[in-house]
C-alpha cells in the first residue's frame, strides 16, 4: 500500500521524486515525505494528507540535491501524524529510510535499541530500522553492509530504500514480501514499489525477489543475496507500457477511462499463448483438490470460474478467499492440491501467505496476474498473464473482466482437455471469446447514460440488494463491492434463491433490488424471486437479455444487453454495475480513484 520512489543522478531529485509519488496515489496513504542529501547533509520534508500538502510544505523551505527517497504511507502501527511520516532518521539524521510493509518483531528489536540509548521519535515500526542500520554503521560497516545486518534481524515483510549523508551517491534497497523494482536510466537510476512511478523515464527494469538488497548509483545497479552476501546476476525486463498508458487519456477519472477501455483490455486478454494454456489446465486436470486464491474482486472473479469449470470441463473447484485459507484448508492441503492463485498486483499479501503455507505443504502453485516479474510469478509453478496493462483507479474493473478472460480461456481448454464438450460447442464458444470485446463495447454504449440518470435516483438510498442465481450469483458479488466501495452505500449480494433465507426481512416499499437477469437455464427461477420482492414492495431494477418482455414488464426499471453466452455473462453483465458505481460517486461528490480506506495493492496482512 505505500508507496517507494528513489533517485539519484545529475539532475534535482526533489521534483523527479515528486512526479514518482504523484503517480503512485491510487496505492492509497495518509501522509507523504521525502528526504534529499543537500550539502552533505540530509533534508527531510514530510506532510499528513496529500501530496498537495507537501508540496506546500517543500514550497515555503525547498531542498535540492541528486540522489533522495521519497515515500506515501499506509498507517499499519502508529496513527497517521506527522511523526509518523516517513521517511525516518537516525539519532544524528544522517542516515534517512523509507518502508513498505510490517515488521513482526518491531517491540523487541526497540527495547534493544532503547537500551543502548537510541532515541525514537515515532510509533511505527518502521524507526527501528533505521537505527537498526545507525547500530550497524557504528561498528565500521558500509551502508550496504549495514542494511542487510539490519534485515537480517527483521521479522516481516518489507521493502526498504535507504540513503546516508556519509554516502552520497548511493541508495540502498533490500526487499522481503513487498514489491520493489530498479529502473535503469541513462547515467541516472531510480527505485520504487511499482514502476509506474518512473515509467516515462525508463522501461528497464530489474526486479528484486524476496531476501535480495542491493544500491543504485547513477551509473550503478548491484543486487546481492541477503543470506549470503553473493552478487545476484539479475534480468533487465523490458516493459512495453507507454507512458500514455498511465494517462487519463482526457477522461475526467481514471475509473471511467478504464471502464472504457475494457474491450481494448480484453483484447490483450484473449492473446494469451496457448502453450502457457495448455500447461496451466495439464496441472488443473491432474488435481485431487483445486482451489481458486484469491481476494476482492479476483476471489469474485474465482467465484464465477468455479462455475465455468465445473459447467464447460466437469471440474469441480473451490474458490477461497485467501485470507481464510490457511485456517479452513491448511490442514487439508498436500501434493495432490493445486492452487490457482489469482492476483492483478501479484503482491496481494494474503495471497502470498495462503501460497507460501500450500506450497511448503507440497501443493502445486499457479498464477494469474498482470505483472510480470512480481512475487506470484516468481513463486508459481506456471503463470498466466491477464495483459490488461497498468490499472490506476482503485476500483478494478479491467482486472476483473480480463481476469475472467482469461479463465474462460482455461476452463474451455480444460474441457477440450478432458473431452467434455462436443467439437461444434467448443468452436462457439470460442467464436464467443473473440467477440467479447465487441459485446462489452456495446454493453458500455447501451449502459452509460442510463446508469448515470439512474445514479441520480439511487444516490441518497439506505442501502440496496443485489441478486443473481448461478454464475450471475458472481456478477451480483462485484455489483456490491463496486457500488459499495465507491459510493459507500452499504449493499448487499446473495444467491436469489437463498434471498428467502433471511435478507428478504430488510424489505420494505420502495427498497431497490437488483436483479442481474441473462437468459439462461435460471431465468425462470429469477423471475419467481422478482415476483416474491414485488410482493413486498421492493423496487425492482433488471438487467436482462434484450428481447426478454416478461422481465421487462415485471421491472420497475429496466436495462437490456446484447444476447450472451451463460458462462461469458459476467464479463458483459458487470458493466452497467462499474457504471452505476463510478456515477454514485461522482453524484454523491466522493473520488472514484481513490476511495477511502481503500488502496490498490494489499500489501501488508
Amino acid at each position: 500500500m505505500c508507496g517507494i520512489v528513489g533517485y539519484v543522478g545529475p539532475r534535482e531529485a526533489t521534483s523527479i521524486i515528486m512526479e514518482g509519488l504523484k503517480r503512485l496515489e491510487y496505492r492509497g496513504y495518509d501522509s507523504a515525505g521525502l528526504a534529499v542529501i543537500q550539502n552533505g547533509r540530509i533534508e527531510r520534508r514530510r506532510d499528513v494528507g496529500k501530496l498537495a500538502n507537501l508540496e506546500r510544505r517543500l514550497a515555503e523551505s525547498p531542498v535540492s540535491g541528486h540522489i533522495g527517497i521519497g515515500h506515501t504511507r499506509w498507517a499499519t502501527h502508529g496513527a497517521p501524524s506527522m511523526v509518523n511520516a516517513h521517511p525516518h532518521l537516525d539519532c544524528a539524521g544522517r542516515i534517512a529510510l523509507v518502508h513498505n510493509g510490517v515488521i513482526e518483531n518491531f517491540l523487541e528489536l526497540k527495547e534493544e535499541l532503547l537500551d543502548r540509548r537510541h532515541v525514537f521519535k515515532s510509533r511505527t515500526d518502521t524507526e527501528v530500522i533505521v537505527h537498526l542500520v545507525e547500530e550497524a554503521m557504528k561498528s565500521g560497516k558500509d551502508l550496504l553492509r549495514a542494511v542487510m545486518a539490519a534485515a537480517r534481524k527483521l521479522r516481516g515483510s518489507y521493502a526498504l530504500a535507504v540513503i546516508s549523508a556519509d554516502e552520497p551517491d548511493k541508495i540502498v534497497l533490500a526487499r522481503n514480501e513487498s514489491p520493489l523494482a530498479i529502473g535503469i536510466g541513462d547515467g541516472m537510476n531510480f527505485a520504487a514499489s511499482d514502476v509506474a512511478a518512473f515509467i516515462e523515464r525508463t522501461r528497464r527494469i530489474i526486479f528484486l525477489d524476496n531476501g535480495e538488497v542491493g544500491y543504485i548509483t547513477p551509473t550503478e545497479a548491484r543486487v546481492f543475496k541477503l543470506e549470503t552476501g553473493m552478487e545476484v546476476r539479475k534480468r533487465i525486463v523490458e516493459l512495453d507500457w507507454t507512458p500514455e498508458m498511465a494517462m487519463k487519456s482526457g477522461y475526467p477519472h481514471f475509473m471511467l477511462k478504464e471502464i472504457y477501455e475494457q474491450p481494448h483490455s480484453i483484447r490483450e486478454a484473449l492473446k494469451v499463448q496457448e502453450k502457457y494454456l495448455d500447461l496451466i489446465t495439464e496441472f488443473l486436470d491432474r488435481g485431487r483438490d483445486v482451489f481458486l486464491l484469491a481476494a476482492g474482486t479476483s476471489y469474485n472473479a474465482c467465484v464465477a470460474a468455479s462455475y465455468m469449470l465445473s459447467k464447460l470441463a466437469r471440474l469441480a473447484t473451490t474458490p477461497v478467499i485467501a485470507s481464510e485459507f490457511t485456517e479452513n484448508y491448511g490442514k487439508s492441503v498436500g501434493i495432490d492440491t493445486v492452487i490457482l492463485a489469482v492476483s492483478q498486483s501479484g503482491e496481494t499479501a494474503d495471497v502470498l501467505a495462503a501460497i507460501e503455507h500450500a506450497r511448503l505443504s507440497a501443493a502445486t502453485i499457479l498464477g494469474l496476474t498482470n505483472v510480470v516479474g512480481s512475487t506470484l510469478t516468481r513463486v508459481s509453478r506456471a503463470y498466466i498473464l491477464q495483459n490488461s496493462g497498468p490499472e490506476i483507479g482503485v476500483a478494478a474493473t479491467k482486472t476483473f473482466t480480463a481476469q475472467l478472460t482469461v479463465l474462460a480461456q482455461l476452463a474451455l481448454r480444460l474441457a477440450r482437455k478432458r473431452g467434455k464438450l462436443a467439437q461444434y460447442e467448443i468452436d462457439e464458444l470460442k467464436d464467443e471469446l473473440e467477440k467479447l470485446p465487441e459485446l462489452v463495447e456495446e454493453a458500455i454504449k447501451i449502459s452509460d447514460e442510463p446508469i448515470k440518470k439512474l445514479a441520480k435516483e439511487l444516490k441518497n438510498v439506505g442501502s440496496i440488494f443485489f441478486l443473481g442465481r448461478g454464475i450471475s450469483y458472481a456478477t451480483a458479488l462485484e455489483a456490491r463491492l463496486k457500488v459499495m466501495e465507491l459510493s459507500y452505500i452499504p449493499c448487499i449480494a446473495y444467491p436469489a434463491g437463498e434471498s428467502k433465507h433471511g435478507p428478504i426481512s430488510v424489505i420494505e416499499p420502495g427498497y431497490p433490488v437488483f436483479f442481474i437477469a441473462p437468459e439462461d437455464p435460471t431465468r425462470k427461477q429469477v423471475i419467481g424471486n422478482v415476483m416474491e420482492m414485488k410482493a413486498r414492495g421492493a423496487r425492482i431494477y433488471c438487467v436482462g437479455t434484450e428481447g426478454d418482455e416478461e422481465l421487462r414488464e415485471n421491472s420497475d426499471w429496466w436495462l437490456e444487453l446484447p444476447r450472451v453466452s451463460e458462462v461469458l455473462s459476467p464479463v458483459v453483465y458487470v458493466i452497467p454495475f462499474q457504471l452505476l458505481a463510478y456515477h454514485l460517486a461522482v453524484e454523491k461528490g466522493y473520488d472514484p480513484d481513490k476511495p477511502r480506506n481503500l488502496a490498490k495493492s494489499v500489501t501488508v496482512q
